[in-house]
Parts: structure tokens; sequence; C-alpha cells
């Protein structure tokens, strides 16, 4: 078994190579028969012309991994309407916990995101325990959705994705996350430097709470957006959690581009996916674009909020 990532190459395949193509799916397909969609009975039929075709679709790219000079590992994503999707991942038995499989997904995500996708999704059955758990270190979580394996009913899959865009905060965000809450009349009376250790203190507190997540949004590098989600348990509703929308923030650059609404329905999605009953927010009464905006996306004014501040 190889354990040195040092070891190991990662190709796009390009077209022409189809034969290689199919020689490593076909070995995929048999050694995994309970991991993929498809099936070695189906696709050992392909002639020629359909490995070519998977080589030359602009949707589409496929990566190989390589050792020794054999083949060892697979991965393919395409583009769709509704982002990017990885598929037909695939680690050679002899290859396995040698870090094959995370450079493989890297490289898939990689390219997706040069393309300008906003999410990879994907698909894993519930038994592959390895694959969970290798999606989950690279950034995958839940989306809620599960079906039967179309190869085997008899086992269920559940969809993953991974935003291009939104992530957990880091420590090094933090002086970028301050002064989005600074930037607006009402942030500038309550926020102060960005240095103090005060705003440390709270993230590293908000960071160990595993019903808290303080997200941001990243494009180019930047961090352009941010929004604080914490998950209320309660006894109401039938002891429901209950997600709450906090501190959402678009930098100045960034708006007026759809951000603050991609940010909402992200967040609104994790909620569901974690299987909150209710998502619910506050908004100063003088924020009245604020409000239209929450409108707009299904929110309800049902409550008056009261806050009593302590100094």
């Amino acid at each position: 078994m190889m354990r040195d990532m040092h070891d190991i190459d990662i190709a796009h395949l390009k077209p022409g190579e189809g034969e290689r193509l199919r020689e490593i799916r076909l070995r995929a397909l048999q050694d995994s028969p309970d991991s993929f969609g498809s099936s070695y009975g189906r696709e050992i039929e392909f002639g020629p012309e359909k490995w070519a075709e998977r080589l030359e679709s602009p949707e589409s790219r496929w990566w190989v991994a390589t050792a020794g000079g054999a083949d060892v590992g697979l991965v393919c994503v395409r583009i769709e309407e509704a982002g990017a999707h990885l598929l037909s991942m695939w680690v050679a038995p002899e290859a396995r916990g040698a870090g094959v499989g995370s450079r493989l997904v890297d490289a898939a995500v990689a390219w997706a995101a040069s393309t300008g996708a906003e999410e990879v999704g994907l698909w894993a059955v519930d038994q592959n325990q390895a694959a969970r758990a290798l999606y989950a270190r690279r950034g995958f979580t839940p989306s809620g959705k599960v079906m039967a394996l179309p190869s085997n009913p008899g086992l269920m899959e559940s969809h993953y994705v991974l935003s291009l865009i939104f992530r957990q905060a880091r420590r090094e965000d933090v002086p970028a996350i301050v002064a989005m809450l600074a930037d607006d009349p009402l942030g500038a009376k309550r926020e102060g430097d960005p240095g103090d250790a005060r705003y440390l203190a709270a993230f590293d507190r908000i960071d160990a709470d595993p019903y808290d997540e303080l997200i941001v949004a990243e494009i180019d590098g930047k961090v352009v957006g941010t929004m604080q989600l914490t998950y209320l348990a309660g006894l109401s509703r039938m002891g429901s959690e209950r997600c709450q929308i906090e501190a959402v923030r678009v930098s100045a650059a960034a708006r007026g581009q759809g951000l603050g609404r991609k940010m909402i329905t992200w967040a609104v999605g994790r909620a569901r996916a974690r299987g909150c009953a209710m998502v619910q927010l506050t908004s100063d009464k003088t924020r009245t674009d604020a409000h239209r905006f929450y409108d707009s996306l299904g929110f309800t004014a049902s409550h008056e909020g009261y806050k009593l501040s302590l100094g």
C-alpha cells in the first residue's frame, strides 16, 4: 500500500484517451459496484465513441491519479445548471490511505471554481464510511437530500455540497468582519478597533461552540460578506431546533450584485439540512431596505422585537 502522496501524480484526461478512461472506469465498477449509480454490466457494452464523447464534452473534466506508472484513482466533475457535480470518484485498493482521494477532490474542486461555479455537489452511499469521511474532511456538508442508489435500490445515498463562496470564518478574517460590521451608521456607533483583543476572544468562543457558525463569503480571495448562524434548542414546536441569523453584512464593494440574497438562501438551506423547524432573524426598524429584502425572500414580520441595552 502506498503511503507517500509525493509518489502520486494527478493528470487531466484529454480527448483521445478514451481507452485509458475505459480501463480505469471499468476497474472501478468491478471493484466497488455499490458505490456508483451505473454498473460494470452496463458500461462494458459502451463502444469507443462513448468513451471519447465523455472526454470531449466541454461540460465535464476527468482526472486520473497515477503511481508507479499505474492508474490508481479517478474522478469527474460535470458543470450543470445548478452548479458543479462531482461523480465517478474511486481510488484503487492498493492506493487507499495515501491521500489520493483528497488530491483528486481538490483538483476537481479547483477546476469547478475556475469555471465560476458557486457550489459543488455529490452523492455518496450511506454505508460508504470512508467516502463520507473524505468528503467531510474536504468541507462537504449534507444538503438533506436522500435517494435510493439507481444501480442498487436497496442502498440509500445522501447528497453533500461544498460552497465555493461561503465558508467557516477563520481567526485571520476577524478584522475584515469587524470592518463590515462597522460600515454603516448603526455599526459605526458600536464597533471599535478591529485589532481589539475582545473581538478575537469572541471569535474563539463562537468557533468552539458547535451551535454557532460564523460564516464569511469569499470572492477572488477577499472576504466580502459575513453572517452568524446560531442553532437554538427549545421545547416549543415539539422540541424543534431553530436557526437564528445575525449580523448579516455585505462589503460596500460587493453590494448590488445579489450576494446578500445568495447568503440568506444558503443559510436557509443549511438550516433545513440540519433539520431546523424555523429560521428567524431581527432587523433594526430603521433598515427599511433590509425589511423589503427579507420580505422578498419569504420572511414574515410576525413579531415585535424588544432589546434592552446593558451599557
